[in-house]
C-alpha cells in the first residue's frame, strides 16, 4: 500500500505538488509570492524545495510564505546534493534548511541523489536520528535508480525506517521511470513525486513558437531534450491539445498524474501565467483513450525481461 502523506494537522497531500526551484532565480520575490498564492488558492498543499536551490533563496522565500499556513501544508526539501551523503553533511543541510524556513520540523527530507562513496548505513542511521529527534517526519530519495532505491529501502528498514517518497524524472517523452521505478515504488509503498512533467517546457509547445526557457538557457536541459523524436512528440501534443481545447501543459501534467500507480507530479514555473495551465491539471479528467493516444507519442521502453528475451 502506498504511503499517505499529510500535513502536521492531517491535511492530505494534493494531487500535484508545487516545486519552488525557480524562487529567487528566474522568479523574483514578487513573482514567487504570486505563484505560491495561486498554487495555494488552487488547492496545492505539497510544496517542494531543496537545500541547493538558488543558493538558499528558494527555501528562504518559501519559509516566509508558508508562515500563515504552516499547519495545513507539507514542506519537502532535499539534502546532500553536493558534499556526499555523510552524516555531517545531511545533518548540516537539514539544520540549514530548517533555519532558512523557520521550521521546527521538516515534513519530508529527501536524500537528493545517490552517493556511491558513502555507506548508506551511515546515511540512514542519520535519518533515523533526525526522525527520533523530531526534526523530520518522512524520508524521501531523489534521482535514485530502482536498484539503488531497493537497496536504500532495505538498509532503512534496519533502522526501523520506511522511505515514504521517491522523486524521479518523468514525462511523456521521458518514460524510463515506467520500466522499474514506478513498479518498484508501488511494491515498496513509496509515493512517487516525479519532477519535470513538462520536460523543461518542451511539452508546452513554446519552443516551436520561438519561446525561451530552460532548453534554450541551460546546457543540461538542452542536452536532455535534444532528440528530434522528443520535439516531434511535443509538436503532436500541441495538435492534440488544440483539438481538445486545452493547453498542452495541462495535458502533459494530467498525463503524468494519470499513471496507474498514481504519482504526484511536481509542477513549477517562472510566473503565474506559466503556472496556470499546470494548475488546471489538478481537476482535469483525462479519458483513457486520450491517455493512450498520448502514451503512443513516445512509447515506453520495454521491461528489462523483454529486453533480455530479445537479446
Amino acid at each position: 500500500m502506498t504511503h499517505s502523506l499529510t500535513s502536521l494537522y492531517g491535511t492530505p497531500a494534493s494531487r500535484l505538488a508545487f516545486g519552488t526551484m525557480q524562487f529567487g532565480g528566474r522568479a523574483d520575490r514578487a513573482a514567487s509570492q504570486a505563484m505560491f498564492d495561486a498554487a495555494l488558492d488552487a488547492g496545492i498543499t505539497h510544496f517542494d524545495t531543496a537545500h541547493v536551490y538558488t543558493d538558499g533563496a528558494s527555501e528562504s522565500f518559501l519559509g516566509a510564505m508558508i508562515k500563515p499556513h504552516r499547519d495545513r501544508l507539507i514542506i519537502a526539501t532535499k539534502a546532500a546534493y553536493t558534499g556526499g551523503a555523510t552524516p555531517d553533511n545531511i545533518r548540516n543541510s537539514a539544520e540549514t534548511s530548517r533555519k532558512r524556513m523557520a521550521l521546527d520540523v521538516l515534513d519530508v527530507l529527501y536524500l537528493h541523489r545517490f552517493d556511491p562513496d558513502t555507506d548508506m548505513h551511515l546515511s540512514f542511521e542519520t535519518f533515523a536520528q533526525l526522525k527520533a529527534d523530531g526534526i523530520i517526519r518522512h524520508i524521501g530519495i531523489s534521482n535514485f535508480a530502482a536498484w539503488q532505491a531497493a537497496k536504500a529501502a532495505s538498509i532503512a528498514a534496519k533502522f526501523d525506517l520506511t522511505i515514504t517518497l521517491i522523486q524521479p524524472m518523468y514525462n511523456v517523452v521521458k518514460r524510463q521511470a515506467e520500466v522499474e521505478i514506478l513498479p518498484m515504488a508501488q511494491e515498496f509503498g513509496m509515493l512517487c513525486a516525479p519532477y519535470s512533467p513538462l520536460g523543461g517546457g518542451l511539452l508546452t509547445g513554446k519552443y516551436a513558437n520561438g519561446g525561451t526557457g530552460r532548453l534554450s538557457e541551460d546546457d543540461r536541459y538542452a542536452a536532455r531534450y535534444r532528440f528530434d523524436f522528443m520535439h516531434n512528440a511535443a509538436e503532436k501534443l500541441s495538435q492534440i491539445a488544440a483539438r481538445e481545447g486545452v493547453h498542452p501543459a495541462t495535458l502533459a501534467v494530467a498525463w503524468a498524474a494519470a499513471h496507474s500507480t498514481a504519482p504526484t507530479p511536481i509542477i513549477s514555473a517562472r510566473s503565474v501565467e506559466q503556472l496556470e495551465p499546470s494548475l488546471v491539471a489538478l481537476n482535469y479528467a483525462m479519458k483513457p483513450e486520450l491517455y493512450t493516444e498520448m502514451a503512443e507519442l513516445v512509447p515506453a521502453p520495454p521491461p528489462a525481461t523483454d529486453r533480455a528475451e530479445e537479446a
